[in-house]
């Protein structure tokens, strides 16, 4: 893709994807206008409604069924994602067997890998070319750190359902085979992925809930569910079910603000890659690649795509955390007070606390916040210079606390909650919040790629 590409609804950054740069834009469906009745309404026009409308109107076929689309089927994250469809639950594993037992969260697990292989068939038989090729994930291990990271994980992968077949290690050689990664000392593979074209494939989706009888409403913004209808700008949808299908873009639906918190990752594409580069890396199947942060499937024809996994990313990061901008000698005073009694600690945001505050807010004896001022940002005891003066032992009698590292700073979510300061036990003394209560997990409809 040359730097001076032509600007248009497919290709302009944060305007739909790039996957609909080589296929254009679909041709607009007719929107709802009027009051209708119906046996399911769903809401939203992404993945989770069309499957739900496909394997709905296979098992019954009198249903009547209406998706519900804002813009067009495909808008959002299914037309958008990195081009994975991956059996990897979304999130974390021991919050579904919190949610529902271990034995519940295994099961789901399994059922996700047989999901892949039925979306791979579903698409075969409705005929739709979303340039699929399930050769698997790779998860990279890059030098010694994530080399160690790699084989402690492998046992807990075991006991959530990931079996010798399910998740098979490789080491460096082997790994060669498949890919050659600079410094790559090993990695995993699953069988359980397969690489996509996610616009086609819900292009292709909603084509086929079409020819099943389905109603699909484009141009059709839904502004409030209540029981038993959907209201929208232009009509109301009656129905026995109304079923909410907007994934990362519920928080816009009225009285659903907090429900949802939407997460995005973006992707990264190349120009093409010459035949000397693809035998220089040797990537001549198509597995999906991460190396735990980062994730790249490869494309046919045009640009090859890099997506970063939101998943990928999660595993070693804390969710929601955004890296510190550092401040500068312009920037503005720390909004807690903290610039007499410690110059060094500026804001980055104006009127916001200073990145380096203690946790505790505390400032030494004879100082004093401004009136009205945020309590103090909270940062792990690395991110930020330890205290001078002393500093109030963690509440669970730390062992970690030494000169260098005095007290405990605690966590943001602890210290806004008023909870106890709890150390990590390491010797930078790092803090942790108290363990948040698991979330009750939602099964998914199918195999989501990302």
């Amino acid at each position: 893709m040359s730097p001076t590409q032509p600007a248009g609804p497919a290709r302009t950054n944060g305007n739909v994807s790039f996957w609909y740069a080589a296929d254009g834009l679909p041709a607009p469906r007719p929107a709802l206008d009027g009051d209708i009745d119906v046996d399911v309404a769903l809401v939203g026009g992404g993945y989770t409604a069309l499957w739900t409308a496909y394997y709905l109107k296979r098992a019954e076929p009198s249903l009547r069924i209406a998706v519900l689309e804002k813009e067009f089927a495909g808008f959002g994250a299914s037309g958008r994602n990195g081009g994975w469809l991956t059996a990897a639950l979304p999130g974390q594993f021991r919050r579904y067997a919190a949610a529902h037992g271990r034995p519940a969260a295994v099961a789901m697990q399994r059922a996700m890998f047989a999901t892949v292989d039925e979306v791979v068939a579903a698409a075969a038989a409705e005929g739709i070319d979303a340039d699929i090729r399930k050769d698997g994930e790779l998860h990279v291990a890059v030098g010694e750190v994530q080399e160690r990271r790699m084989i402690a994980h492998l046992p807990a992968l075991r006991e959530e359902g990931w079996g010798e077949e399910d998740m098979v290690r490789l080491g460096a050689a082997e790994l060669a085979d498949r890919v050659r990664v600079a410094g790559a000392r090993g990695a995993l593979w699953t069988p359980h992925c397969a690489r996509i074209h996610p616009a086609r494939l819900v292009r292709g989706l909603a084509a086929a809930v079409e020819r099943l009888g389905v109603t699909v409403y484009e141009g059709t913004e839904v502004l409030e569910i209540r029981p038993g209808a959907a209201v929208c700008r232009r009509g109301t949808v009656r129905a026995r079910h109304v079923i909410r299908a907007l994934e990362g873009f519920t928080a816009g639906l009225r009285g659903h603000r907090r429900t949802w918190v939407p997460m995005n990752s973006s992707m990264i594409v190349t120009a093409p890659l010459d035949r000397k580069v693809w035998d220089e890396i040797g990537w001549q199947g198509a597995e999906v690649l991460g190396d735990e942060a980062r994730s790249a499937p490869p494309t046919t024809g045009s640009p090859s795509a890099a997506a970063v996994s939101p998943t990928a990313s999660a595993r070693t990061s804390t969710p929601g955390a955004r890296p510190t901008p550092r401040p500068s000698a312009s920037s503005p005073p720390c909004s807690a007070g903290c610039s007499p009694w410690r110059p060094t600690h500026r804001s980055t945001t104006p009127g916001r606390a200073c990145s380096a505050c203690p946790a505790t807010g505390a400032p030494p004896s004879g100082t004093t916040r401004r009136p009205g001022s945020a309590r103090p940002a909270a940062t792990s005891a690395t991110a930020s210079p330890p205290p001078t003066w002393p500093a109030a032992p963690c509440a669970t009698s730390c062992s970690a606390t030494t000169p260098s590292s005095p007290g405990c700073p605690g966590s943001a979510a602890a210290s806004a909650a008023g909870s106890p300061n709890r150390c990590a036990g390491s010797a930078s003394a790092a803090c942790t919040s108290p363990t948040a209560p698991p979330t009750a997990a939602r099964p998914p409809a199918s195999a989501a790629p990302r």
